[in-house]
């Protein structure tokens, strides 16, 4: 094997057997839960074409690489990459939505900026607006729930980060192939993954061959590694957290 995952899978598991792995963010939280430096294994050339059948898209060439040659899912930065099953053999093929947008956030964010207020419904008696307003609110929470389901378009969830936040791989679109990060449950809709990013988000391999590295290497001074810029710390267990949305006043909390 060679390229970027040459001696990843080997890298990863063998942190299992080092006294610090419990100490690693992600690796076990409370006994119940984490990604235990274990990994699924890995696909062959026949079902990873199978996953892009159902797909409808062409996986980008790095995670293509990494489910042939490190595993289709397990151990991964924060608590882990989700797995990636090839479907059913009488699965009907997929269709590519729409590709990913990463102006959408900054859509959702304009368009909840122009929340319908009583105040201006007023008829100048001091009602609330009545049905003018019932009607005008209802056209915005219909708008305003379109948007929210767009942000994710075009990619796939890709590991768990906690707290119902996720980290998702681009699959379609200018941005294919790099990783952003859902954070819809704190109001943040969807960003580069990783302080600073722009457009130049970090591709798979970015992101999980130097947290396998950083993995292995043994805590300093009690401190967990290998935490890639955690929001939280309670995980989730499913893609996406709880019900995906914004922050309950509907406006960014941080």
């Amino acid at each position: 094997m060679d390229g970027i995952w040459a001696g990843v899978r080997e890298r990863v598991l063998a942190v299992r057997d080092a006294p610090h792995w419990r100490e690693v963010f992600g690796a076990d939280w409370l006994g119940t839960h984490g990604h235990g430096f274990r990994l699924e294994p890995v696909l062959t050339e026949a079902e990873v074409a199978a996953v892009e059948r159902r797909l409808g898209a062409e996986l980008p060439a790095e995670y293509r690489a990494f489910l042939r040659q490190v595993g289709a899912g397990g151990a991964g930065p924060d608590y882990g990459l989700f797995p990636r099953r090839p479907p059913a053999p009488d699965a009907e093929p997929g269709q590519a939505g729409p590709p990913f947008r990463p102006e959408a956030t900054a859509e959702l964010d304009a368009h909840e900026a122009r929340e319908p207020r009583a105040a201006d419904y007023d008829d100048g008696d001091g009602g609330d607006g009545g049905d003018a307003l019932r009607r005008a609110y209802a056209a915005w929470e219909r708008r305003r729930d379109q948007l929210e389901a767009a942000l994710t378009e075009g990619t796939l969830y890709l590991g768990e980060r906690g707290c119902a936040y996720s980290n998702l791989l681009v699959v379609t679109g200018p941005e294919r192939g790099t990783v952003w990060e859902d954070v819809r449950a704190v109001g943040e809709g969807c960003g580069p993954c990783g302080a600073g990013a722009g457009t130049g988000s970090p591709s798979p391999s970015g992101t999980s061959a130097g947290w396998s590295t950083r993995s292995g290497r043994p805590p300093r001074g009690g401190a967990a590694t290998a935490r890639s810029a955690p929001r939280g710390s309670a995980p989730t267990g499913r893609p996406g957290g709880g019900r995906p949305g914004r922050a309950a006043s509907g406006r960014r909390t941080r």
